[in-house]
């Protein structure tokens, strides 16, 4: 999800590569930021990073318009997710998986680390084998991220994942007429 030269012409690419290889017989997209933001030096790569929202977004749309989208899992492996509204609104746009694998390894590693004082008298972590904290403090954050999903999607009525994928039900705030006509096709701006 890295790019030189303008950002339009960066997904058109992104969408092509996308539509290109699911004609090519690929059942799975992966869209990974996971390079770009790993990179050493980043004055090479600030501000050239494909925000992973609209990546989903303009990979969906090139899908659905050619009529393969059902058929391809999409899955977004992003260093920016970490909270549930991330999750949410890339599900939401069309993503069938989300791995937000830098949150995994702050979890894992705040894990590994163990906790302050303080905080072991108000965790369970204290009563874990120092080689599985980093394995419940994943899980823990994962079973918080599906808790909240399940609970946004109860509130709009929605008791699936399936149906709440690519529902592009939000609504927009700031964002151009031009950026939402290309990409965030009927939603309220």
């Amino acid at each position: 999800l890295f790019f030189g030269g303008s950002l339009k012409s960066a997904l058109d690419r992104l969408a092509a590569d996308a539509l290109a290889a699911v004609r090519g017989g690929a059942k799975i997209v992966i869209l990974s930021d996971r390079e770009s933001l790993a990179t050493k030096d980043t004055k090479d790569t600030e501000g050239k990073r494909i925000p992973s929202l609209l990546a989903v977004a303009a990979v969906n749309k090139s899908l659905a318009d050619a009529g393969l989208r059902p058929s391809v899992g999409v899955v977004v492996e992003s260093g920016e997710v970490s909270e549930v509204h991330h999750f949410a609104v890339l599900l939401g746009f069309g993503a069938t998986a989300v791995n937000p694998w830098l949150a995994l390894e702050t979890v894992s590693e705040i894990g590994r680390a163990g906790l302050p004082r303080s905080a072991v008298e108000t965790t369970a972590l204290h009563a874990v084998r120092p080689e599985t904290a980093p394995y419940l403090a994943t899980s823990n954050y994962v079973t918080a991220v599906c808790k909240g999903l399940m609970k946004i999607m109860s509130k709009m009525g929605i008791s699936t994942l399936r149906s709440y994928r690519s529902a592009k039900i939000f609504e927009a705030v700031g964002l151009g007429p031009k950026l939402m006509a290309e990409y965030f096709e009927g939603v309220v701006s």
